[in-house]
């Protein structure tokens, strides 16, 4: 292995015990050291690849680009292009489920690096204001505040977990016991959303 291939493998290691961690215990709750022995790397590592544990933070979600983040929808059926953007967000919250954590808490504590967070995932909801605005135009959505009906959307999208505090509400639900599928998820989520917004 080459210095260089080591680097790199350093820095893929502190990126990934740094998004295990700041999911589990959150930014303020997780120190270097413990980046540092989680990914079994010397603490100067962090300093050295990354300039500090903020810089860490913000290099995950820079690390991250989802093809749908900058596409353009065309408007013409927004409801077709609002059941497409649920169901990319979703399959991107399955695939990164500790990233989504991350900026849950990020969302909830409003912290000082929220406003930084802001330049990665801006273009994702201006792309849901954008198809949100031509539904109403055209008339297949019905809301009166743009912006109380952005917040519902998002934080359907965003904060769409399983709560164990909540398991027992559900002993006694028509479920057959089986884990929901992805594709389950999506369309109950769809559902949900359209139901809100649909004349």
């Amino acid at each position: 292995m080459s210095i260089q291939q080591g680097s790199e493998d350093a820095k893929t290691k502190i990126m990934k015990a740094s998004k295990k961690l700041f999911a589990q215990n959150g930014y303020e709750g997780t120190t270097v050291r413990e980046i540092c022995e989680e990914a079994g790397v010397a603490l100067a590592l962090v300093s050295y690849h990354f300039g500090g544990k903020e810089n860490v933070f913000y290099a995950l979600f820079e690390a991250v680009s989802p093809d749908f983040l900058n596409r353009d929808y065309e408007l013409q059926d927004p409801e077709a292009d609002l059941r497409d953007f649920i169901q990319e967000f979703i399959k991107f919250r399955h695939a990164e489920p500790d990233l989504i954590n991350l900026l849950q808490q990020e969302i909830i504590m409003q912290s000082p690096r929220l406003e930084k967070l802001q330049t990665y995932i801006y273009t994702l909801w201006l792309q849901l204001r954008t198809i949100l605005e031509a539904g109403r135009e055209r008339g297949c959505f019905y809301y009166g505040s743009l912006k109380h009906t952005l917040h519902f959307v998002i934080g359907a999208l965003i904060f769409m977990k399983k709560v164990p505090a909540l398991d027992a509400l559900f002993e006694s639900a028509d479920t057959d016991g089986n884990e929901e599928s992805l594709e389950d998820i999506i369309a109950s989520t769809i559902l949900f959303i359209l139901n809100g917004i649909r004349i």
